[in-house]
């Protein structure tokens, strides 16, 4: 446990140090431009993932590292992670995106760490340790999908494997659900009680966008699975994800068997 705390400390380094960077480009020409897969990319992205392989092999060498723009080295312990979530957001002036990064080991969460720079809000977990915001413990609500309060999140591109326009068609009957622009971001704000599921259609690669998620929502209490339910490791491409409270995540993601067919 000592040496997950000694990784949470380190991660927490890179987040703050990504934090300056995101505010940085912010402000001014951010660079963006768009990959081969039609996502944007801004400097803030690659200036971040580099600096994080740069830090992991002067402080952990046998370590690997699996950012969304570059990648280093092959291990057990795999640092994964999202430079900028919500690029689209940030590109366009929007502050609502966020620095993700967490520790893998043998495809298991163990610690991770969002930031969020505009609102100096810094999440953090370690597994078995309870979950965090800005050093304050934080906890998922109880709220049922017809409950008026509950607030949902969901997101939705054309190029994603699962088309979840129908599952949304139903759930929307149930409970208000809205696109915040941050799929992290979004699952920030079940972890801290402000949303009561998030779901998520990405696969390839996109293992960058829940792995923290993964330590940080369940040691609030909640449930991360794929999007059927299962559990799945965070070293390589995932299923989708569903986000959730625990008390709704039985109803969505039999929600999502009805219209949607595994593909794993």
């Amino acid at each position: 446990m000592e040496v997950l705390e000694e990784y949470l400390n380190f991660a927490i380094d890179i987040a703050k140090h990504a934090g300056k960077v995101m505010i940085k480009y912010f402000k001014q020409n951010n660079g963006a431009s768009y990959k081969g897969d039609k996502t944007i990319v801004t400097l803030a992205d690659t200036e971040i993932n580099s600096y994080l392989i740069e830090k992991v092999k002067e402080n952990y060498p046998l370590h690997s590292v699996d950012g969304e723009e570059e990648q280093f080295g092959k291990s057990d312990y795999v640092w994964v992670c999202d430079p900028v979530d919500g690029t689209a957001m940030y590109a366009r002036h929007i502050p609502v995106a966020v620095f993700s990064l967490a520790l893998v080991i043998k495809g298991e969460s163990k610690v991770g760490v969002v930031f969020d720079p505009f609102t100096d809000s810094l999440y953090t977990a370690i597994q078995g340790k309870g979950a965090y915001k800005n050093g304050e413990k934080i906890t998922v609500n109880d709220y049922e999908l017809d409950d008026m309060k509950t607030v949902c999140h969901y997101d939705l591109w054309p190029e994603a494997d699962y088309n979840i326009s129908k599952v949304l068609q139903e759930l929307e009957n149930k409970t208000y659900i809205i696109g915040l622009g941050s799929i992290i971001r979004a699952c920030m704000c079940v972890a801290s009680g402000d949303f009561t599921f998030a779901i998520f259609p990405g696969t390839k690669h996109k293992n960058c966008d829940i792995a923290a998620v993964k330590v940080i929502v369940e040691e609030a209490g909640g449930t991360v699975t794929d999007l059927f339910g299962n559990e799945q490791r965070y070293d390589e491409s995932i299923n989708g994800a569903v986000v959730s409270n625990g008390k709704v995540h039985n109803e969505v993601t039999e929600t999502v068997k009805k219209y949607l067919k595994d593909r794993k």
